[in-house]
């Protein structure tokens, strides 16, 4: 069986971001650009499933959560290599 690689750090940062917005999850998806019918559920899987995010979906959860791209995409100092 394959392993699975870590998820993007990005991802913590966004559940972080969230949790801290006491956003709803239909406020976000609606934010990001969902359908009013499927933004609480599209905003779920997106948070809950994805390890590996594309950078249009960064930008759209940075926008969403009022935060520059930037911020979710930030290395560490123990990250980048040498």
């Amino acid at each position: 069986m394959e392993k699975k690689p870590p998820p993007d750090p990005a991802m913590a940062r966004i559940v972080a971001k969230f949790e801290a917005s006491k956003m709803t999850l239909d406020e976000l998806g609606q934010k990001m650009g969902y359908p009013s019918d499927t933004a609480r559920k599209s905003a779920w899987q997106f948070i809950q499933k994805t390890g590996d995010p594309r950078i249009s979906m960064l930008r759209k959860a940075a926008a969403a959560l009022e935060i520059p791209l930037g911020e979710l995409i930030a290395e560490t100092k123990s990250r980048r290599t040498k």
